[in-house]
């Protein structure tokens, strides 16, 4: 149920209040380039849509928290009663970041969906420039059964990211002085492959939630292989143009119907 996970994980991006150039975000810069930021807690509901239903499926919660010398971030995410008879799903992502660019060290997906558990964990080397390195391991169960465990190294020449330390690097991004159609890219780890995001910003747009207008940068996640196949369908998400710059809206497709992320303030 990846497209379901990755709706879901998508609520974490832009929750940072910097703006720093994404050429500058790399693992071997020291020096801090922003206010440290506070602890914080966003909430969202997942929305299962098709056609005229339109009803609650899960939920979904982002923490960031201070380390001793690093920020702690936290997503957990867990289905509704109804949707746990069609696919459970209980998964918790943990990532840990340097105060001074949120270069990721340590990233862990402990994955419950239906039947399967899966437990990814990916450390980062940076003793070799201009080289990310990512040591990862993977297990998985089946009702119970072990059925891979894995041992990987992957590498990257540009920047690096995993899933969820990712959105924070993405929050760095200039919106505000790209034009429509730009592209950035970045590799993105996990315990089982690397992949290539493409973030194509849509320009700005206006949407309504819950009977008021928000001004957004509207933007295109693509996730392809080496080859440059689909690893999955493509992500849009609605971001506040205002100095918050707080994800509002998420939206995945699913095989029958769509999901969406919708920012629940508290």
């Amino acid at each position: 149920m990846r497209r379901f996970l990755l709706a879901i994980l998508a609520i974490s991006i832009f929750t940072v209040f910097i703006a720093v150039p994404l050429s500058d975000t790399r693992p071997n810069v020291v020096a801090e380039k922003h206010t440290r930021l506070k602890a914080e807690k966003l909430h969202y509901k997942v929305m299962f849509r098709w056609g005229l239903i339109n009803k609650k499926a899960g939920e979904a919660t982002l923490s960031l928290n201070h380390g001793a010398d690093t920020y702690e971030a936290q997503l957990t995410a867990r289905s509704e009663p109804w949707a746990d008879r069609i696919y459970r799903v209980r998964d918790t992502l943990n990532g840990r970041m340097t105060y001074a660019d949120f270069a990721p060290l340590f990233y862990e997906k402990i994955a419950n969906e239906s039947s399967d558990r899966k437990h990814d964990v990916v450390n980062y080397d940076y003793s070799h420039p201009g080289k990310t390195i990512a040591n990862c391991t993977r297990k998985v169960w089946k009702k119970g059964v072990k059925k891979v465990d894995e041992i990987r190294k992957m590498e990257s020449d540009r920047l690096a990211l995993d899933m969820l330390t990712s959105f924070y690097f993405m929050r760095t991004l200039p919106f505000e002085n790209w034009t429509k159609g730009h592209v950035e890219i970045a590799d993105i780890f996990s315990g089982k492959q690397k992949e290539m995001l493409s973030i194509v910003y849509q320009g700005k747009q206006d949407i309504e939630l819950d009977g008021q207008s928000h001004s957004t940068y509207h933007i295109t996640f693509k996730f392809t292989s080496k080859g440059g196949a689909k690893t999955s369908d493509d992500m849009e998400a609605w971001i506040a143009a205002g100095s918050s710059r707080i994800p509002l809206k998420l939206e995945g497709k699913l095989p029958v119907g769509k999901v969406h992320c919708i920012y629940v303030k508290d």
